[in-house]
């Protein structure tokens, strides 16, 4: 009998996909903690790494003034907002005065990844943007989980990185985080202010005509602790001209310069640290007898002038949608607000009155001098981004050099 022929072999087909069958994007970006806790993601921006203080923010518009707020220097930001990056970014959103200082913000955790920007006014993706600016971006994090972590252990030292490989050395960035001192004892003002005196006259933003020019009729000094430029448009809108000097100016040579009032600038780190040389130059302000107007940072060092002390806060505070009540007017507002640390009310002396508070934690938010024309926020009155509910706090001041 012939031989039988052997059958051909069937090629084995696979009839369903398994887990392992699809692309796992490998981690581009990483978030290490001081505890030791690791939060992959995927990175986009510039790429390096840099150890900071993390923090959230819930506004939900306005992250490009946010990331330009001088204000967040030493700090990384999540934010609560999911779609960050849509709408691009462009030049009039800047927020910093002091453009030769490096960027403020050491870095930016988002939930979703950044898209192409769908906004007339996006002069660049924000992707490009970071990357120019050396910027750290985490993508594809759980950022209510960061925020509920953030909430309950209060803002960790940490450290971001991004490489196009995915290759850390975990081991090496957890030590940093462990080895950074944090933000208490931290002068960093002196990195983000102003080097030397300049004039500004731009007015608020106008929806026909943009950025407009203004002569105003009272002199003011604008001490830059880390400025922001809508500060000093609402007090150029309000009817003011206005001359910024650095942080380290003199009382003498600020009011050589003949001011009809003073301001004193938010700005980032430790009040107490900048206060080092600032404190006893705003004592001789408070003593000259000009009205003197403070916002964030000004607002905490004009207390330690005044005889009263700040401390570090747990979370902060930090979104555009917070509730402050004004005792003066007996009203409350919604306000943008910036800080991680806060006047201490019991430590407030005599003669100092509490004219703010917050209706969140009870925390100060603003106090006065008796007798004088003196006065501070802790909250952000100009936005930027945020409600415009504050805005007479330049007017405010502008009645003072009235007076």
């Amino acid at each position: 009998m012939p031989a039988k022929k052997a059958s051909p072999k069937k090629a084995k087909t696979k009839t369903r996909a398994t887990f392992s069958d699809w692309p796992i994007a490998k981690p581009t970006a990483v978030l290490v903690l001081a505890d030791g806790t690791v939060i992959e993601g995927m990175g986009f921006g510039a790429e390096g790494e840099a150890v900071a203080e993390v923090c959230f923010n819930t506004a939900m518009t306005g992250y490009q003034e946010i990331l330009t707020d001088p204000s967040y220097a030493g700090q990384i930001v999540t934010f609560t907002f999911p779609h960050i990056g849509n709408v691009g970014v462009n030049d009039d959103d800047i927020e910093t005065t002091n453009l030769a200082a490096s960027a403020a913000v050491k870095g930016l955790i988002v939930k979703a990844p950044i898209t192409e920007p769908a906004n007339y006014r996006s002069h660049k993706n924000l992707d490009k943007w970071l990357k120019a600016r050396g910027i750290i971006g985490l993508s594809g994090v759980d950022t209510r989980a960061l925020t509920t972590l953030i909430r309950e252990k209060g803002m960790p030292n940490g450290v971001i990185a991004h490489s196009a490989k995915g290759k850390f050395d975990i081991k090496k960035l957890h030590a940093m985080a462990k080895a950074w001192s944090g933000l208490e004892g931290l002068d960093l003002a002196i990195e983000v202010s102003a080097t030397q005196r300049s004039d500004w006259n731009e007015k608020l933003w106008d929806w026909e005509k943009g950025y407009e020019q203004g002569d105003g009729k009272f002199k003011v000094v604008a001490v830059d602790y880390g400025l922001k430029r809508n500060i000093l448009r609402c007090l150029v809108s309000a009817g003011c001209t206005v001359t910024i000097v650095p942080a380290t100016a003199s009382a003498e040579d600020i009011l050589a310069m003949k001011p009809d009032g003073v301001f004193l600038s938010n700005g980032p780190g430790d009040p107490a640290a900048t206060g080092e040389y600032a404190v006893p130059e705003i004592k001789k302000l408070v003593a000259s007898g000009k009205p003197l107007f403070g916002i964030c940072l000004g607002h905490q060092m004009l207390a330690i002038a005044l005889g009263g002390k700040t401390m570090k806060m747990h979370q902060g505070h930090h979104g555009a949608n917070h509730p402050v009540k004004d005792f003066t007017t007996n009203k409350v507002e919604i306000v943008s607000m910036n800080h991680g640390f806060a006047v201490d009310q019991k430590s407030l002396p005599e003669g100092v009155v509490e004219t703010h508070v917050s209706l969140f934690d009870g925390s100060n938010c603003g106090i006065a001098l008796e007798g004088k024309p003196v006065f501070s926020v802790q909250h952000h009155p100009e936005a930027s981004p945020g409600p415009q509910d504050s805005h007479y706090l330049f007017k405010r001041f502008v009645g003072l050099m009235e007076g």
